[in-house]
């Protein structure tokens, strides 16, 4: 992994040095429970022969209950040696035992190139026998803080100051959303106070 990407992996924590409120952070001891984002902490493997044995004998069945729900479009069934040579060659997930796993920031843009969708929190965790430690980076306030700062970050004119930027984010991006008995804009939530005036 390139130190360039590891640095752009933690690019989120930028939000403390700008015209937004701090986030938070939320602390879990337990059982493993935490996904990073998804899944438990794991790790890919080689396969080894019990593992490809396993998916080679499910692939089969799947392809038998296959053809039976549907006759008329039946399929000829690969053998067990046939799919076991190609799942020889593929890595498997397994739960991680013991180590570190840690989960940027998940965002993605949808209908346009400012159109900012916020996905997962940042997580780190660490996982002892079945049993973790995670904390997780979050605001109350979810993806209208994060989706404002994406905005702010990668949409706005970084030659002008960060009021003007906010600004420019409040014009172009507004966090005002209808709800019962009103509106609510949560700039007025998630921006630090000077930054309000």
């Amino acid at each position: 992994m390139s130190l360039k990407y590891t640095l752009q992996s933690f690019r989120w924590v930028k939000i403390l040095f700008s015209p937004f409120k701090p986030f938070k952070v939320s602390f879990y001891a337990g059982k493993t429970q935490v996904g990073v984002p998804y899944f438990y902490p794991r790790k890919w493997v080689k396969g080894n022969n019990r593992m490809v044995t396993e998916v080679a004998l499910e692939e089969i069945e799947k392809q038998k209950k296959w053809n039976e729900l549907n006759p008329e479009h039946a399929r000829k069934i690969k053998s067990f040696e046939e799919i076991y040579q190609e799942k020889i060659k593929c890595n498997f997930a397994v739960p991680l035992t013991v180590g570190f796993s840690y989960c940027s920031l998940g965002w993605k843009t949808k209908w346009s190139d400012t159109d900012f969708r916020h996905e997962w929190n940042p997580i780190f965790s660490f996982v002892f026998f079945g049993y973790q430690i995670a904390l997780t980076v979050y605001s109350p306030y979810r993806s209208h803080y994060w989706e404002a700062w994406l905005y702010y970050e990668y949409a706005t004119d970084k030659t002008k100051s960060k009021r003007e930027r906010i600004e420019q984010c409040r014009k172009e991006h507004s966090q005002t959303w209808t709800v019962a008995g009103g509106t609510i804009d949560y700039y007025e939530f998630i921006l630090k106070p000077k930054y309000l005036k």
